[in-house]
């Protein structure tokens, strides 16, 4: 099964947004890159050449597989024309950046949960050393 690929460039203010949306067999999965000013497609196309290997996508989601059909060129055609119309993004790609986003602040409450833990275990070690230091002295 080959993979669909599908890049959109929105502004969502107050930056210019990428989404890059790529589906294998029945895994989605959705990527979103921030650019600042409207990059044109020179910059596009050497953002993917230098950056392609550390984008970050999107745990994937299980979506029903793609059929391959008949090409009917003019319903292609009219597919792609429909296609350049849109704007925005798919919930399927909204769906994606959500789960990304809980996956992310979960990751950040146990990386939290474990420094405050070290932190408690440090104050901890400082006290227990001042309070031999002390009865040495007697």
């Amino acid at each position: 099964m080959g993979t669909i690929s599908k890049f959109t460039v929105l502004f969502e203010p107050p930056f210019w947004v990428g989404i890059f949306e790529r589906q294998q067999g029945n895994h989605y999965e959705a990527c979103k890159i921030i650019f600042g000013a409207e990059p044109k497609e020179g910059e596009i196309y050497e953002f993917f050449l230098h950056h392609w290997d550390s984008l970050r996508f999107s745990p994937a989601i299980q979506t029903e597989a793609v059929k391959q059909q008949s090409h009917n060129p003019k319903r292609l055609q009219r597919q792609i024309q429909k296609q350049l119309r849109q704007t925005g993004v798919g919930t399927k790609a909204q769906q994606a950046f959500k789960q990304m986003q809980e996956q992310g602040k979960q990751e950040r409450c146990i990386r939290n949960r474990q420094r405050k833990q070290e932190q408690k275990e440090l104050v901890f070690q400082q006290k227990q050393q001042k309070r031999k230091e002390k009865h040495k002295g007697h």
